[in-house]
């Protein structure tokens, strides 16, 4: 086999002649001067047209390639300039790495391939280069990879929620394929506009496909976000929004906890010895000061901590939260407690679990069950399940469609779940971008192969 094969099957590389190769054993580095085979000169680095040169550049520079055992590979190469009538004067393309990138084709593979297998931290010292080269060959592979697929074909259901990736309520909007599990699209944001973004990209790729593919999407899963529905009905009018039970649930239990702190308020107000109070409001700046570094203190100056039914109350409210199949024994007789000694929040719980239900009986049966749960709610005389029954009113034809077509966010609520361990492998992203990256190649169903691998 002649030398100059080998060496490009050494380094990987394609329409690539090799004129010399060095060894700097004091650096301990390979240097591989090289030039592009004479179809691939000339050409626009960023469409690759065939263009006039400009001029000879800035001389000679280097990519990082592969190691080859323990030394770290470069090849060096001329870098002129073209002008290309749609990009103006740009560096030439080259055979072996991206436009712009320091790293070749074969290295960026590796990089994109180990970030899916370990953490960055990981990548960057086994492959020798900067924490932050890491993120960037991340987002430049992906960039690449999404071109080449076509990751909205095919949508008819889709799920729809947000994400707190960072802290200062920093977000991303995640679109995830009911039918298949893949995450298809994720952005920055938390409002409308970031996701009439989402819509008007998938009404794009269908222009590009020749299908209408906004009036393709069925069913749409979501939360009670007001801006979510609002944007599916912009969109996609045909769309059956379906709202999550888990979170319809929640905030069943939501209603609950708020009844269980005002109980809790009452318990308080009546150990200290007050006969009355006007709200809740008032009840808390007459018998506790809750500036940090403060005692709770009654009327008299002295420390007052909760006793008695107060105290029995506040440690209830696991007991009021959980399923009944999964109540343990003591659980069981703090309910009991409850039902005798506060018959208000009992039937809070009621409620609760009534609402729970509604999701597991037949769907035929749903619409009667629900608006019997209504009119429960609603002549309850507890002011957050009458406030929550209002709630359950405006989202009445999404909860049925939930329970008619079998939907929820469970799939979306899964890939979320992989997001944050990606985020917590990764440690420390300064921007959503390679965030964004590093999920897309991990969820969207096309992972990264190692170089040379089939």
């Amino acid at each position: 086999m002649q030398s100059s094969i080998l060496w490009r099957r050494l380094l990987g590389v394609d329409h690539t002649i090799i004129e010399d190769v060095d060894l700097d054993d004091q650096a301990g580095v390979l240097v591989c001067r090289v030039r592009p085979a004479k179809r691939a000169r000339g050409r626009c680095g960023i469409c690759r047209r065939r263009c006039p040169g400009y001029d000879a550049g800035g001389g000679r520079r280097r990519w990082r390639g592969l190691d080859l055992g323990t030394m770290k590979v470069f090849l060096e190469a001329e870098a002129p300039r073209v002008s290309c009538r749609v990009h103006g004067v740009v560096v030439a393309s080259v055979p072996w790495a991206r436009h712009g990138a320091g790293h070749t084709y074969e290295f960026d593979a590796q990089i994109a391939w180990l970030v899916t297998q370990c953490s960055k931290s990981a990548a960057s010292e086994l492959m020798r280069i900067a924490w932050r080269s890491v993120g960037s060959i991340i987002e430049r592979y992906w960039n690449d990879l999404s071109k080449e697929q076509d990751r909205f074909a095919g949508l008819r259901r889709i799920g729809i929620d947000e994400i707190s990736y960072k802290r200062g309520h920093k977000y991303l909007m995640v679109v995830v394929d009911h039918d298949t599990g893949r995450l298809v699209w994720a952005a920055p944001g938390r409002d409308r506009e970031t996701l009439d973004g989402f819509f008007s990209r998938l009404a794009a790729s269908g222009q590009a496909a020749g299908q209408d593919r906004l009036a393709m999407i069925s069913h749409v899963t979501a939360d009670g976000a007001r801006f979510i529905h609002a944007a599916v009905k912009r969109h996609c009018p045909q769309a059956v929004i379906c709202a999550d039970p888990f979170h319809v649930v929640k905030w069943a239990g939501e209603a609950l906890d708020t009844l269980r702190r005002q109980v809790f308020d009452h318990a308080v107000m009546q150990a200290l010895g007050y006969s009355g109070f006007g709200g809740l409001d008032t009840l808390r700046r007459q018998v506790f000061d809750h500036a940090p570094g403060r005692r709770r203190t009654d009327q008299a100056g002295r420390r007052h901590r909760a006793t008695g039914d107060a105290q029995a109350i506040k440690r209830a409210r696991y007991s009021l939260w959980k399923n009944p199949e999964d109540l343990t024994e003591n659980q069981r007789v703090k309910l009991a407690w409850i039902q005798t000694s506060h018959p208000s929040l009992f039937r809070g719980y009621l409620l609760k679990e009534a609402l729970r239900t509604v999701f597991k009986v037949d769907p035929a049966e749903a619409p009667a069950a629900l608006e019997a749960w209504i009119g429960w709610a609603r002549r309850c005389r507890l002011p957050p399940f009458v406030e929550l029954q209002r709630k359950i009113c405006t989202y009445k034809h999404s909860i049925l469609a939930a329970i008619e077509h079998g939907l929820s966010n469970g799939r979306i609520e899964s890939v979320n779940t992989k997001i944050r361990l990606i985020t917590r492998i990764a440690f420390g992203f300064h921007g959503p971008e390679p965030l964004i990256a590093l999920a897309m190649l991990n969820l969207a169903g096309h992972k990264p192969r190692l170089p040379g691998r089939d």
